[in-house]
């Protein structure tokens, strides 16, 4: 998929303000130009509530309802480009869809992109917009996100957008072999809870895994609403 996709409403914010969102994005260290390209082009207001929509391209995650939020664009950048930065990606899962911001991006430099999303309500405003940005290649499902979408499986990427306690078995084993997940992962130091953002890659033996960075995101919750 190319990075340069003109999607609908773009126009409605100007070119200046979307120029420095991404440069605010190198400056931070994302360096994949596609997705820099992509990130530029889409259309990130139509992703919140109107009330918030002058603020959709500030770097900062905002509310979307059911205690929810839209990710902010860096983590959005940097969890796409450690997906990719081992080359192209064919099929790849997102677990929590939320408002469909990351699924969008991911729907524009892979193949196929399957989300899974627990709360109905917000999987419907998803749905709307995936539509709406005629983007054919997003497949949906309501359903606990824990438990992945094993008859698409196995993926080559996932991407879990909420903090599970521990790395998710269910999930590992949706891998293809050389196959990357990357999450947010809550533990408990004892003195509170820290999440880290962490990459696991399945091998012939198993998983490895490897912290990268400090994050903050909404738990993981099992079951459905």
């Amino acid at each position: 998929m190319s990075g340069e996709t003109d999607l609908i409403g773009v126009g409605m914010t100007s070119q200046r303000t979307r120029n420095r969102l991404t440069d605010r994005l190198r400056v931070q260290g994302i360096v994949d130009h596609h997705i820099l390209g992509v990130i530029g082009s889409t259309p990130r207001h139509l992703f919140v509530d109107e009330a918030l929509s002058h603020r959709a391209y500030e770097d900062t995650s905002l509310p979307i309802g059911f205690n929810q939020t839209i990710s902010q664009p860096y983590i959005v950048a940097r969890m796409t480009e450690v997906l990719l930065s081992e080359g192209p990606v064919d099929n790849v899962l997102e677990v929590g869809t939320g408002s469909g911001y990351q699924a969008v991006i991911l729907a524009q430099l892979v193949k196929r992109v399957f989300t899974v999303e627990r709360i109905g309500p917000l999987l419907e405003k998803a749905a709307a917009r995936f539509r709406m940005l005629r983007l054919r290649n997003i497949s949906y499902r309501h359903a606990d996100g824990g438990v992945g979408w094993p008859e698409r499986g196995p993926f080559d990427g996932i991407i879990v957008t909420a903090s599970p306690r521990h790395i998710p078995q269910e999930l590992v084993d949706q891998l293809a072999e050389g196959g990357r997940m990357v999450l947010p992962l809550g533990t408990d130091d004892g003195t509170g809870d820290t999440q880290n953002l962490v990459l696991v890659t399945r091998t012939s033996e198993g998983f490895v895994s490897e912290v990268l960075e400090p994050v903050h995101f909404v738990p993981l919750v099992k079951g459905k609403s």
